[in-house]
C-alpha cells in the first residue's frame, strides 16, 4: 500500500527502455531535419532588413505604394500604363463584396446627410456648392441601380511593391509611378512605417494585412482590369493566330488601321513565309486580292491550290512586262498626272539598269547630272514618237519600249550614245526580250504570284522594281482591297533608287486599298537604310518572329521593345513572335489547320513526305487502271 493507502503502479523496466528509445530517436529526426534544405529555405532572401521607408531584401530595395484617392470617373484600362511599364512590379488587388442591404441603408443615411447641409446652406443664403449638387446626385443614382441589381458594391485595395538596385533606382521608379498615376487623377502614398505589412500585402498569399480600402461600384471596378492592352481581337478580319497572353484568339482586319502596310522581320526558317503564307490565303477568303513578289519559289502549290496565276520571269520564260505602260486611271487628277509619275518610276529604274558591272565586266559609275536631264530628254521624246503626251486621251495609244528609248538615244548628241551603250545589254544582248517587248501579261487574277527566282542575280533588283511599278500602275487604275506581299525585300533596299520606291509605295498604298507586306530576314542591311526604317514608321502592323543574337539589339531599339521582349526576341520557338497592331503589341503563336499547312509548308521534310505520299497515290491509282 502507498502513503495514502492506494496501491502505487509498476512500472516494466521493458516499457521504460522502448519509450527512451522512441524519445531518443525522435529527438535524433528533429536534429536531422534541421539539416534538411526545405522549400522556404529556397525561396527566402538570404537577409531582411526593415526600414520605416523601404526594405531590403538582400541586395534589392523595395517600397509599397497604396493607392488612396481617385477621381469621380476613371477610364477602361487606365492600370494598363502600370501594368506594361518596363520595371519590377508586384501588384495586388483585394477586391471585397459587400451586401446590398448594408450598402442601400448606409447611402440613405448619407444622402439625408447631404440634404441636410444642402438645404441648411439654401437657408443662409449661402453659393452653391457643386460638389455637394454631385454628390447627392451620385449617391441617388448608385441607389437606384443597387435597388434594381444593376450593380453591386465592393471595397477595393490596390497595393503596389517595387524593386530596384538601389536607393537612387528606387526614388526614380516611384517617381515615375506616381506620375504615371498622377495623369488619371489617381493618388498614392507610401506605406511609411508599414513597409512590411506593404510587401506581405503583395505577396502571392492573399493577406491584406494593410486594409486602404475604397468602396466602388462594378462600374468602376470593371476600368481596373488590368490586362486590356493584350487583347486583339475584333468582331471582324481574319485569324492570325493565338494570343499567348491569355490564350485568345488575334483576330483583326488590317485595313482597319491608319494604314493597311506590314513588316515582317525573322531569321531564316523562323516560320515567316507561313505566316504571311497563312494570312494570304485567310485573305483571299474574305475577298481581298492578293499579289506576291516570289523570290525563291515557295507560293507555287498554293497558288495552283487556289486557282491563282503564276508568272514566271526568266529570259527563257514567254512572260513579258513593258515598264512604258501607263495605267488606265479614272481619277482626272491622277490621269493628268501619268505620265509624269511613269517617266520618274522609269528614271530610277533606268538609274539601276545603268548602274552597277555589265556583262563585260566594265563598271559604270552613277549617272552624272548632265546624263540624267538627257535621259529624262530621251524618255520625253521616245513617248512622244508614239504619240503620247500630257494630254490624257493620248494614253491609250500603244507604249514604247526599251528598243524604242535605246533608238532615241543612239540619235542624240552629247551623252546620249553612251547612255545607249549601258542599255544596249538589255535591248539586243543578253538580256533581251523580257523587259524590251510589249507587255503580255493581265492583272486579272485575285490571285496572283510573280517568280522572279529564275532571274539573274544582275537582273534580279530591275525584275522586281519593273514587277512594283507594273502592279502600282494597276493599283491606281482599280481601288479595290488588295495585299502586295514582297518577299526578300533586302534585295531592293540594296540599291537607292529601288528602296526610294518602295518607300514611295508605302506612303501611297493606303489611298488605293492598298496593304504593302513587307518581308526580310535581313535585318541590320533593311534597318541600317533609312529608307527601310522610313518603310518600318509607315506601318501599323509588324511581326517580329526569332531574330539572330546579331540582329536583337538593332530590332528592339527600332521597335522599342521592353527588356522581357528583347530577351525573348532570340529564344522564340517556330511560328511564335511579336505582334504589334498599331499601339497594342501581343505575343502570338501563328497556327494553321493540316490542310492550310499541306498548302503553305516550306519545311523540307514536310515537302518530302508530302511528295511521296502523292508519289504513292498516282502508283495506286496506276495500278487500278
Amino acid at each position: 500500500m502507498g502513503l495514502f493507502g492506494k496501491k502505487q503502479p509498476v512500472i516494466d523496466p521493458a516499457q521504460l527502455e522502448q519509450f527512451q528509445r522512441a524519445q531518443e530517436q525522435h529527438e535524433a529526426e528533429l536534429i536531422y531535419r534541421q539539416g534538411i534544405v526545405t522549400m522556404r529555405d529556397l525561396i527566402a532572401p538570404p537577409s531582411l532588413d526593415i526600414d520605416s521607408g523601404y526594405l531590403k531584401l538582400g541586395k534589392l530595395y523595395c517600397k509599397t505604394l497604396y493607392v488612396y484617392g481617385y477621381p469621380r470617373q476613371v477610364f477602361t484600362g487606365w492600370l494598363s500604363p502600370i501594368i506594361n511599364l518596363d520595371e519590377i512590379i508586384d501588384i495586388s488587388l483585394y477586391i471585397y463584396p459587400v451586401e446590398s442591404r448594408v450598402v442601400l441603408e448606409n447611402l440613405r443615411k448619407k444622402v439625408g446627410q447631404l440634404e441636410a447641409s444642402y438645404t441648411i446652406n439654401q437657408e443662409k443664403g449661402k453659393v452653391r456648392d457643386p460638389g455637394l449638387e454631385a454628390a447627392i446626385q451620385d449617391a441617388e443614382e448608385l441607389r437606384d441601380k443597387l435597388q434594381v441589381g444593376e450593380e453591386r458594391f465592393f471595397r477595393f485595395s490596390l497595393y503596389l511593391t517595387m524593386y530596384a538596385s538601389s536607393i537612387e533606382d528606387l526614388t526614380q521608379v516611384s517617381r515615375k509611378i506616381e506620375g504615371i498615376f498622377g495623369q488619371s487623377l489617381v493618388y498614392t502614398k507610401p506605406a511609411t512605417m508599414q513597409m512590411e505589412q506593404g510587401f506581405n500585402s503583395t505577396t502571392p498569399l492573399a493577406t491584406d494585412q494593410l486594409q486602404i480600402s475604397r468602396n466602388m461600384n462594378t462600374g468602376a471596378l470593371s476600368t481596373s482590369f488590368p490586362f486590356t492592352s493584350a487583347e486583339l481581337s475584333r468582331n471582324e478580319g481574319i485569324l492570325y493566330g493565338l494570343n499567348r497572353h491569355n490564350n485568345g484568339l488575334v483576330l483583326f482586319d488590317r485595313f482597319s488601321l491608319e494604314n493597311a502596310n506590314m513588316v515582317v522581320f525573322a531569321k531564316s526558317g523562323a516560320g515567316k513565309s507561313f505566316a504571311i503564307k497563312l494570312e494570304a490565303l485567310r485573305s483571299l477568303m474574305m475577298g481581298v486580292e492578293v499579289i506576291i513578289i516570289d523570290p525563291e519559289n515557295e507560293y507555287k502549290t498554293l497558288s495552283d491550290a487556289v486557282g491563282g496565276t503564276y508568272l514566271r520571269l526568266s529570259l527563257a520564260s514567254k512572260t513579258r512586262i513593258n515598264p512604258f505602260d501607263l495605267p488606265r486611271v479614272f481619277d482626272q487628277d491622277e490621269a493628268d498626272n501619268a505620265l509624269q509619275a511613269n517617266i520618274i518610276s522609269l528614271h530610277g529604274l533606268l538609274r539601276l539598269m545603268m548602274g552597277g558591272a555589265s556583262l563585260s565586266g566594265e563598271v559604270y559609275a552613277p549617272l552624272s547630272p548632265a546624263e540624267d536631264a538627257d535621259l529624262d530628254v530621251a524618255i520625253i521624246n521616245t513617248y512622244a514618237r508614239a504619240g503620247i503626251t500630257k494630254d490624257p486621251l493620248t494614253h491609250n495609244a500603244t507604249p514604247p519600249t526599251m528598243n524604242d528609248l535605246y533608238n532615241t538615244l543612239v540619235s542624240m548628241t552629247g551623252n546620249g550614245p553612251s547612255l545607249a551603250q549601258r542599255l544596249r545589254q538589255y535591248t539586243t544582248g543578253t538580256f533581251s526580250g523580257i523587259f524590251s517587248e510589249q507587255s503580255n501579261v493581265e492583272l486579272n487574277n485575285p490571285f496572283l504570284v510573280f517568280n522572279i527566282r529564275d532571274l539573274e542575280d544582275e537582273l534580279r533588283p530591275v525584275g522586281m522594281y519593273i514587277v512594283l511599278n507594273y502592279i502600282w500602275n494597276k493599283v491606281k487604275s482599280d481601288r479595290r482591297k488588295r495585299l502586295l506581299i514582297v518577299d526578300e525585300a533586302w534585295q531592293l533596299m540594296k540599291y537607292e533608287d529601288s528602296a526610294a520606291f518602295m518607300f514611295s509605295l508605302a506612303k501611297r498604298a493606303r489611298k488605293y486599298f492598298l496593304g504593302l507586306t513587307t518581308i526580310s530576314q535581313d535585318v541590320e542591311d533593311f534597318l541600317s537604310n533609312k529608307m527601310g526604317r522610313a518603310i518600318v514608321a509607315n506601318s501599323s502592323l509588324q511581326l517580329l518572329l526569332k531574330q539572330a543574337p546579331s540582329a536583337v539589339d538593332i530590332v528592339a531599339e527600332t521597335f522599342k521593345l521592353t527588356n522581357e521582349e528583347r530577351n525573348r526576341l532570340s529564344q522564340f520557338p517556330v511560328g511564335e513572335g511579336l505582334f504589334f497592331a498599331g499601339l497594342n503589341h501581343v505575343i502570338i503563336r501563328i497556327l494553321a489547320s493540316e490542310t492550310e499547312s499541306q498548302l503553305i509548308s516550306t519545311n523540307p521534310q514536310a515537302l518530302q513526305a508530302a511528295r511521296e505520299e502523292q508519289a504513292a497515290a498516282d502508283a495506286l491509282l496506276k495500278e487500278a487502271a
